[in-house]
């Protein structure tokens, strides 16, 4: 079983599945809700800890484009090339970035509708999954599916393109 360290996501993880204890099994017999709860609370902890690696790998891999000192730095604005040659200070350096960004939104363009929409509303918007599938119109499933597929088709476009995050 995992184990949440940080207090603040623990509450967090047993409030949504009390939640979604109560949403879905209120009228359920007594004796069965303490074996429901628990198997919610394992699933909701899985996808915490999903998430928390996808958005970790992503802050990542767009962190070594953004300065240090800025912790409400957009990547895909102020793109640098943090590589110790200062090449973003430099005319060339300046192209470079900008092609990196261009080719970065390209891909996240490229995305079919539903995959893009459900990317952009779980990392960069930070909405969990029950947010963003009620905003979409669609199950929890399908949005862990569409973020799925939206991470691996950028993760092998950007690196076809030689771009290394």
């Amino acid at each position: 079983m995992f184990a949440v360290r940080e207090e603040e996501s623990a509450l967090d993880i047993v409030q949504d599945s009390m939640l979604k204890l109560a949403e879905k099994y209120g009228d359920r017999p007594a004796e069965e809700l303490p074996m429901l709860f628990q198997r919610i609370l394992q699933n909701t902890i899985r996808d915490f800890y999903r998430r928390s690696k996808v958005r970790s790998m992503w802050t990542t891999l767009l962190s070594a484009f953004s300065p240090d000192d800025d912790d409400e730095h957009d990547p895909l604005e102020t793109l640098e090339i943090e590589d110790g040659s200062g090449l973003a200070a430099t005319p060339e350096g300046r192209v470079v970035q900008a092609q990196t960004i261009a080719a970065i939104e390209a891909e996240i363009e490229k995305l079919p509708p539903r995959q893009r929409e459900a990317f952009l509303m779980r990392y960069w918007e930070d909405m969990d999954v029950a947010e963003t599938a009620a905003a979409m119109g669609c199950s929890e499933g399908s949005v862990k599916t569409h973020c799925s597929r939206a991470t691996h088709a950028l993760a092998a476009a950007l690196s076809a393109k030689g771009i290394r995050l």
